[in-house]
């Protein structure tokens, strides 16, 4: 008589796996990194991803006296503000009606991004080649539309990431994980270790691999855009981070399905 061997009930299921806290966070980080980079290059110096760097941008601009430029570094901030507080509705309202949030707001950054990428090709087909403020204007709000969802959609995507990371920023992860490696080295050298300090180091540990994963997803989106954008010279390049919210999306609404039948 031969004994059945248990097999695992848990399968690889890759919509999970892909919507799942590690992986999430890097795909999403890598396309911020790629937009923002991409963004930068293509439009002389417009952030898309955050407004930090266009405030900056704008008083270097009224200082050297150039309005145009001023106003459209400026006005990517009510864009920006505009576009999150309508993605925080847009959330609130689908989790009212318990529809898939995660997939809801992928949706609606992968239509951003459609808009930001065609938006591009039908007014600079070539990529602008001189400072064009009537160009960028148009362009630079599309994009930071895209971005301003992305950075909302981390915070309203309860329940998919164990807590907030910003995917668009790195200042705040890159000085959070340098805390938690020191946090983290100074633990394991103790010379008295107690409970409280081997918890101390383990949840250093947790945190340093969750932003590990971000930080370098943000840096190798932005050096691939780079290596695109220069060698390709066109906007096509920016099908590669719709492509990846469109996978994220689909997989978040497979997910939410398969969780809503069981």
């Amino acid at each position: 008589m031969t004994s059945a061997i248990p097999r695992s009930q848990s399968k690889f299921n890759i919509s999970a796996y892909l919507i799942s806290d590690g992986p999430a966070g890097f795909l999403l980080s890598w396309v911020a990194g790629f937009v923002d980079t991409s963004a930068f290059i293509i439009l002389f110096g417009l952030f898309t991803a955050h407004v930090t760097g266009n405030i900056a941008l704008a008083g270097s601009s009224f200082v050297s006296a150039d309005t145009e430029t001023t106003i459209t570094r400026l006005l990517m901030l009510p864009t920006f503000v505009l576009t999150v507080a309508l993605t925080s509705l847009l959330a609130r309202h689908a989790r009212s009606q318990q529809w898939c949030v995660f997939g809801v707001l992928l949706t609606a950054e992968a239509l951003a991004l459609g808009v930001f990428l065609v938006t591009g090709m039908t007014l600079s087909p070539a990529l602008i080649i001189d400072v064009q403020e009537d160009l960028i204007l148009p362009i630079g709000i599309s994009g930071v539309i895209a971005m301003a969802i992305q950075n909302a959609l981390m915070k309203e995507a309860k329940g998919v990431f164990k807590s907030y990371i910003p995917t668009t920023v790195m200042t705040g992860n890159t000085t959070q994980l340098t805390i938690d490696v020191v946090q983290f080295f100074v633990a394991k050298l103790a010379k008295v270790q107690t409970e409280e300090v081997q918890i101390e180091a383990a949840e250093s540990l947790e945190r340093i691999g969750r932003f590990v994963p971000t930080i370098v997803g943000f840096a190798l989106g932005g050096l691939l855009a780079a290596c695109f954008v220069l060698v390709s010279e066109s906007w096509w390049s920016l099908s590669l981070p719709l492509i990846i919210i469109s996978i994220l999306a689909i997989a978040a609404y497979v997910e939410h399905g398969r969780k809503s039948i069981a």
